[in-house]
């Protein structure tokens, strides 16, 4: 897809950061050269490259000059503290990071001992961004560029003077792996989806699909984060496929800042735009405080997805109102690259459903308990069905179509527990309850997994007792997610501590070392020091049991 744009438009726009545009000739001489490069220093097919960046220029370079010589890209969450990078290194095996030389020495150099790399390529955010305004449009988020000392490193500017000569590398789109996205899947502790080639191209054309009312000359905003598949699919892959120019932020700005630059960079034709719940709902109010900006801003926010969460229509309807834009919401998993549906944008969209499956996309209603019992049937009337029929027509929400990831790395067992076959055709099982009704669109009523969701950010349970399980007071801990109007849920924690540190050690004192420990969504909102943790008779922490007792049920 990125060869045939540097063919076909090679002075047209591809990417936008801090004030720079890059073309799509420029972008694909800088991922020769990276692929290049990579290759002679020993890189081949199937080697982990792992990406340690925010959203910049090099990430986009970075990752397609990885998979451009068969190798196998990972993002990795920027703002990970070293623990939990540690986790995703060793989960797909990387040997080669790339990664910011300003987070070099809190967030690599102590796990650097646990975990043994080949290669490190550093670079810094604003090694690429050449416009005469860079400075003033980093300031606006820095204020001054970080910068860091990586021992032994290679560094990325000088790895782009390498002379373009890409090996030809035989890849088999359908079984070879593009991309290892850690996910949280169905059952519990991060691990890597193994994402093919054709996997991440089909859902990068599905996508585009969709947009039906895309026109020439459009950008897609770029604020949600690359490591995440959400934009590694709708704002990378989407908009190469599309030959669109990518507008990234190296992290979301201030509501006003991109408002501003929107204004000043943002193309005639408007824009994809896609995003999670609380970025259109900040964005709406922002623009009613400023009823100003609605003339100018006419015609800019053309096709906005909401994804990583339910949109509410008291979003929805404010945003459009002030914006005169379409806002549908998606639906998608890690474990399908992430796109599985979207409300259609001809204003047939249904507030509380999940639209309807990308093209080549089927998806059912199946069972919840057991599988093999098949299929629920469609609710036959107009509308939703009535309360006290729902669980007739409820059961999982499953999906087959060519986004399925080919399986967990190296996780037969928790592969085996989602991807099965029916009537001769893979299903993903996505752990999501629901129904659907007569005009094939799906209400989802509940979540078989316990993920829990802070402002689009997925939280997994046993991920967060995990790493608070490490501090030497605590003897048993418990993490669940309790409803919150402003960030949808929050993440409390329930801790039991070891005889020795009861009455030594406090909640405030625990807080106070995740902040240090853990990423800022994962830090829990209220700590709960308690005797013992409720389990079932069979040892299961019962969260449920924590969850209602918080909210005031027996």
């Amino acid at each position: 897809m990125l060869d045939e744009q540097v063919k076909n438009q090679p002075e047209a726009k591809a990417i936008w950061f801090l004030e720079t545009d890059v073309t799509y000739a420029q972008l694909g001489n800088y991922i020769d050269s990276f692929a290049t490069a990579l290759s002679q220093r020993g890189v081949k097919k199937d080697d982990v490259v792992a990406l340690l960046l925010p959203n910049c220029i090099q990430y986009v370079v970075s990752y397609y000059a990885t998979v451009k010589i068969g190798a196998i890209a990972s993002g990795i969450n920027p703002t990970y503290k070293a623990l939990e990078i540690l986790h995703h290194l060793d989960e797909v095996g990387a040997k080669v990071l790339v990664v910011l030389d300003h987070s070099y020495a809190k967030q690599v150099a102590p796990i650097l001992d646990k975990h043994k790399l080949d290669l490190i390529i550093a670079t810094n955010v604003v090694d690429l961004a050449h416009g005469l305004g860079f400075k003033r449009g980093l300031g606006k988020f820095l204020h001054k560029i970080p910068k860091g000392k990586v021992p032994e490193a290679l560094n990325f500017l000088d790895l782009l003077k390498t002379p373009p000569n890409v090996p030809k590398v035989n890849i088999d789109p359908i079984n070879d792996p593009a991309v290892y996205q850690l996910t949280g899947g169905a059952t519990g502790v991060p691990k890597a989806a193994v994402l093919t080639h054709f996997n991440c191209v089909s859902n990068a054309i599905q996508c585009k699909l969709t947009q039906f009312d895309r026109r020439p000359g459009m950008a897609i905003v770029g604020v949600l984060p690359l490591f995440h598949s959400f934009a590694m699919t709708v704002v990378m892959n989407g908009g190469i496929c599309l030959g669109y120019r990518m507008m990234l932020w190296p992290q979301p700005p201030p509501i006003h800042v991109l408002v501003e630059e929107l204004l000043e960079y943002g193309p005639k034709g408007g824009t994809i735009f896609p995003g999670v719940e609380i970025l259109f709902s900040r964005l709406a109010l922002y623009l009613k405080e400023h009823p100003e900006l609605k003339t100018k801003l006419a015609g800019m926010f053309r096709l906005c997805t909401s994804g990583a969460g339910p949109l509410h229509r008291y979003v929805k309807d404010p945003f459009e109102q002030y914006t005169g834009a379409k806002l549908v919401e998606g639906y998608g998993l890690a474990e399908a690259s992430p796109v599985v549906s979207s409300g259609p944008f001809n204003k047939k969209d249904q507030p509380g459903k999940i639209g309807l499956p990308m093209t080549s996309t089927d998806w059912g209603i199946f069972d919840a308990t057991d599988f093999s019992k098949g299929m629920k049937p469609i609710y036959p009337g107009e509308g939703d069905p009535k309360e006290e029929e729902r669980d007739i027509y409820t059961g999982e929400i499953c999906v087959c179509g060519p986004q399925v990831m080919k399986e967990y790395l190296n996780r037969p067992e928790e592969t085996a527990e989602i991807i099965k076959t029916y009537d001769d055709r893979t299903w993903l099982l996505t752990g999501d309850i629901g129904f659907m009704d007569s005009t094939g669109q799906i209400t989802i009523r509940d979540r078989k997994k316990q993920m829990i969701k802070v402002m689009g950010y997925a939280v997994f349970p046993k991920e967060v007792e995990e790493l608070i399980g490490r501090h030497e007071a605590v003897r048993e801990v418990a993490i669940a997610g309790i409803p919150n109007q402003e960030t949808g849920e929050f993440v409390k924690a329930w801790v039991a501590l070891k005889p020795e540190f009861k009455d030594k050690v406090t909640s405030d004192q625990l807080l106070e070392w995740c902040t240090k420990s853990l990423s800022h969504y994962k830090v829990p909102k209220e700590i709960e020091i308690r005797d013992e943790i409720p389990r079932s008779n069979t040892g299961k922490v019962l969260r449920r049991t924590l969850q209602k007792q918080d909210l005031g049920y027996d």
